[in-house]
């Protein structure tokens, strides 16, 4: 008889175990399951997912009773082996010693490790399979859960933590979007996986960054003769060019080629003409993030602006296309004479001008160049020397050995940088 009461009670202590096993996986799965798939889920009618969602949302009632659930299978368990070592073994201080030992083992493996470590492994799969369970038992079960939140809310407020927050929708900073695009490196493809972190910089950088600068713009002087104006729109290479009078910094608007050509067909382009087509320039104060300026074209309906800074003075122009390239990379056909000079030497160096953007050139020679100061590769170099450097001198930026090819009216216009770590440079 007594062995059939042993037996009997180790059958129940395993089941005790195993209950509050249960009750572990669906804490820790509950925990680490992944939200975003779980609204994806539930929005495709998944029943599961919506009661995850759920208990998810009153954070405190799910971990109260999960807690509640695997404490009173433990203290149960604790309680039985004590009832088993008085009755089958006289209340033998060593028996009681070992026993206890025993059945903190046993909880620790079968109750809270073990079944912890598999729930973190497949936490989608337990906390779904879970919530079908803990949604009854919720209900069951909410007025004790309800009493014991009493406590834990009153403890909260004496330690002025504000339990209500905490189930709020998680915020992911850029960093952690970044981060994630990254670590899906396997699902998504190299080319979408740098669209999409493009995208996610796009804030981050200005249209300063990205200016083509008026020593590279194509415009039309109105106080030139009529003949030359008929031949710079015949042989320009884009659709829209700015419109000044006398002197670049007079902007007097924007002309789109196609609105003139048959006009061009009919007989020669006169300055009246231009002016009657023409459109109001669109200006860009600098320093503006590329994806408000982004939406700042979509809502005007404008496809190219003249960034200028705070002085009034305009710094150069950005178009649509140069912001879409920022996100997918260079997909249009550049005009030869804005084109930078890009020439890769046998030795792996390149020769550049000094005119080019320093993010171009780390996009393009898979280099760091710093882009926290100038945004040109001259601007750099300048601020370097405090100085016009002369043709032969070199420097070292960011670990990349500089070599000054050729300088020309106050700037760095031809520039050789050579691969990290080498130590080719002339002395400065």
């Amino acid at each position: 008889m007594e062995s059939l009461s042993l037996y009997t009670m180790l059958v129940v202590l395993i089941i005790l175990l195993v209950l509050s096993g249960f009750f572990s996986l669906s804490e820790t799965s509950m925990m680490a399951v992944n939200r975003y798939r779980l609204k994806y889920l539930a929005k495709q009618g998944h029943h599961g997912a919506q009661l995850t969602l759920k208990l998810l949302e009153k954070t405190d009632r799910l971990l109260g009773v999960i807690l509640l659930g695997n404490n009173l299978l433990n203290t149960a368990s604790a309680t039985l082996v004590a009832i088993i070592i008085s009755t089958f073994f006289a209340n033998n201080e060593l028996a009681l010693l070992i026993g206890t030992l025993c059945v903190t083992f046993a909880i620790l493996l079968f109750s809270e490790i073990t079944p912890k470590v598999i729930a973190a492994a497949y936490p989608e799969k337990i906390a779904l399979a879970a919530s079908y369970v803990l949604t009854p038992l919720l209900r069951i079960f909410y007025p004790a859960v309800w009493f014991v939140n009493l406590f834990v809310n009153a403890l909260l407020i004496i330690l002025r933590l504000k339990p209500k927050e905490n189930h709020n929708e998680h915020k992911i900073s850029p960093e952690e979007l970044k981060t994630l695009v990254l670590e899906a490196g396997h699902f998504i493809q190299k080319k979408h996986q740098n669209m999409l972190l493009n995208l996610v910089d796009l804030n981050t950088v200005t249209v300063d960054d990205v200016i083509v600068s008026r020593a590279q713009i194509e415009a039309i002087n109105l106080d030139a003769d009529d003949d030359l104006i008929h031949n710079q729109l015949l042989t320009c290479h884009h659709t829209r060019l700015p419109v000044y009078r006398g002197h670049m910094d007079n902007i007097v608007g924007i002309i789109h080629v196609r609105n003139i050509l048959n006009q061009m067909k009919s007989g020669k382009i006169t300055v009246s003409i231009i002016e009657k087509i023409m459109r109001e320039p669109y200006f860009i104060p600098s320093g503006t993030p590329l994806f408000s300026q982004l939406q700042l074209f979509q809502e005007n309906k404008k496809r190219m602006g003249l960034i200028v800074d705070e002085y009034g003075e305009w710094l150069g122009l950005i178009t649509l296309e140069d912001i879409m390239e920022e996100i997918i990379g260079e997909f249009t056909t550049h005009a030869p004479t804005q084109t930078n000079t890009l020439l890769k030497q046998k030795d792996g160096s390149v020769i550049v001008e000094g005119s080019s953007l320093l993010r171009d050139l780390n996009r393009k020679l898979d280099i760091k160049l710093p882009l926290d100061g100038p945004k040109t590769l001259n601007g750099l170099i300048l601020e370097h020397f405090q100085d016009i450097p002369e043709a032969g001198i070199g420097l070292n930026i960011a670990g990349y050995p500089i070599e000054i090819i050729q300088t020309k009216n106050q700037t760095v216009k031809m520039v050789k940088i050579h691969p990290a770590g080498t130590n080719t440079l002339p002395p400065k």
